[in-house]
């Protein structure tokens, strides 16, 4: 099994430059945009999919609201055992929903018993992991890819269902229309093992450049 690389400053540096090499047109864009930045989302592996699976479907202020209370439960910190620990009705008394009750106590179970080893994971692939995080109810494999980036810095995960990708590639490479997911699979080849940072610039496209 090959080691999934994370990103470190040398490696980001190092996979800039080879996705720059590999297509002038994202060349251009990370000439005029800078270093890219994959900055941790949370210090916490389980907390960090709690979060994504609170917002989930929610409006910001919403969510940040219940969360809030959610986390009022926890006295001694969120974890797995906590939450299974929780005596019924607890969450819904908190504003969680019952769907997302039952997949956050999915999470703590397959944490808990393995399914989804958090403590252990250098020791997956990215898509050992992935397939891993997709058995969590609540969990897709979208969630399972932000996971990916953002809390693991994973460099070789390339999100092709991802509106935002799919139209950051379209605009650097001035298309007329939207890529698909299957074309823009073909297309991220090239940039194997730093995919990851293809991706991150695709999403500063749609950021910064203007269609034309």
């Amino acid at each position: 099994m090959p080691k999934a690389l994370k990103a470190t400053p040398r490696q980001l540096a190092k996979g800039t430059r080879f996705v720059a090499e590999k297509d002038p047109a994202l060349a251009r864009l990370i000439k005029s945009s800078g270093k890219v930045d994959l900055e941790v989302s949370d210090s916490d592996g389980f907390g960090a999919l709690v979060r994504s699976i609170m917002y989930q479907q929610l409006a910001g202020a919403a969510a940040t609201a219940i969360l809030g209370r959610f986390m009022k439960l926890f006295a001694s910190g969120l974890d797995p055992a906590a939450v299974l620990a929780l005596p019924p009705g607890s969450m819904r008394a908190a504003g969680v929903s019952g769907p997302k009750e039952a997949a956050i106590t999915d999470l703590a179970r397959k944490v808990a018993d393995g399914t989804v080893p958090l403590a252990d994971v250098d020791s997956l692939s990215d898509d050992e992991l992935k397939a891993r995080l997709v058995q969590v109810r609540g969990i897709g494999p979208w969630t399972a890819e932000m996971f990916l980036i953002f809390q693991l810095r994973r460099l070789d995960v390339w999100p092709v269902d991802d509106y935002g990708v799919r139209k950051g590639w379209s605009l650097i490479h001035r298309k007329r229309d939207i890529i698909a997911p299957k074309a823009l699979l073909a297309e991220g080849e090239k940039f194997r093992p730093y995919r990851t940072i293809a991706a991150w610039y695709c999403w500063r496209a749609v950021e910064t450049v203007l269609p034309t």
